[in-house]
């Protein structure tokens, strides 16, 4: 049965490096959910996030050709062990009259922060894991919703596990 797996992956920050690892699911038919990628606190080395859903054996088989990629570092699956997710979502509601007063409202229950107003509209950043950011959205009226933009998943083990080259 398929689950959602969150690989991280160490890799050289190549050119053509991430274009390497979204070929190898892509050429083998493996669905990305999301994808986040950003250089780590070495140079030249970046951490990749993957979310993916599939089996056990085929997310091995997946780890296994990653692993073989050159620029490859490491591959870590997070749902192994503890770990932290956050994500990111930024969403634009329609705020006029009584709206207004409504979405500051669910803002301040969900802890979210407005971060751009102006006299027709709100920009929210929302930060949490995924089932937070997916209640946000189903506790607003889907009708105030102009536009949304989510980073995907970023996750780090919990406790002493280092994931370092």
């Amino acid at each position: 049965m398929a689950s959602r797996h969150i690989l991280s992956v160490l890799l050289e920050n190549n050119s053509g490096a991430l274009s390497r690892v979204v070929g190898l699911f892509s050429a083998r038919g493996y669905n990305i959910e999301s994808l986040t990628v950003a250089p780590t606190e070495n140079d030249g080395v970046s951490r990749m996030t993957i979310v993916s859903y599939a089996d056990n054996v085929t997310m091995e088989q997946i780890t296994k050709q990653l692993n073989r990629l050159i620029e490859v570092i490491k591959v870590y699956d997070l749902m192994e062990n503890d770990f932290v997710e956050r994500e990111l979502m930024l969403v634009k509601v329609r705020a006029v009259g009584r709206d207004r007063d409504e979405v500051l409202r669910l803002s301040q229950i969900f802890r979210a922060r407005v971060v751009d107003v102006n006299d027709k509209s709100y920009t929210i950043e929302v930060t949490g894991d995924r089932s937070k950011l997916d209640a946000f959205l189903g506790a607003l009226d889907h009708n105030l919703i102009l536009e949304t933009v989510r980073t995907g998943a970023s996750g780090i083990a919990r406790g002493e596990r280092i994931l370092r080259p």
